[in-house]
């Protein structure tokens, strides 16, 4: 049942990462390239409207397995050195992950409906755009590449939890403490 969780808790990252990084390069640069430049907005929103359900799924996932990794670790985590400390920043960073990432899709609404102001890009605001448009556009851009780093972060840190259970670092981890 352990590889299990354990594979659903990365996948599941992997997921989150790999669809908001796309979606920043790929999906943003591609709308970008409308030639309607009220369509780049509106197709970005699209998209992103399509990855949202599939994305909402990976965070949710991915909390939910690393709740089942958390009672399968407890005793680990408390007496191992490091591990605790470790836990509590991926905790962190997983959880302001989720709020950037729900943050984003409230902005990225709010950039749709002024979608008809038109734009240079999905989240590159037109000269003339208004200035609600332009402050959500470029709020929209700083937390859409912050998913990425947030998650990959995430991923990193699950990482180097996995090194902490060879045998040999479980054996410093527990003298350490």
């Amino acid at each position: 049942m352990a590889a299990l969780t354990r594979s659903v808790h990365d996948l599941t990252a992997a997921a989150w990462f790999g669809g908001s990084l796309m979606g920043a390069v790929g999906l943003n640069g591609a709308a970008a390239e409308a030639k309607d430049p009220t369509e780049r907005t509106r197709l970005s929103a699209l998209g992103w409207k399509k990855w949202a359900p599939v994305q909402a799924a990976a965070i949710g996932g991915h909390a939910l397995a690393g709740l089942a990794l958390l009672g399968e670790n407890s005793a680990r985590i408390g007496r191992q050195d490091g591990v605790g400390r470790l836990t509590v920043y991926k905790t962190a960073a997983t959880v302001l992950g989720a709020g950037v990432t729900l943050y984003a899709g409230i902005l990225g609404g709010k950039v749709e409906q002024l979608a008809e102001q038109g734009s240079r890009g999905a989240t590159e605001p037109r000269e003339d755009a208004s200035e609600e448009l332009k402050a959500a556009q470029r709020q929209l851009k700083v937390l859409q590449w912050s998913i990425p780093v947030l998650s990959g972060a995430v991923i990193v840190m699950g990482a180097q939890h996995g090194e902490m259970q060879r045998p040999v670092n479980v054996y410093k981890g527990l003298k350490g403490k």
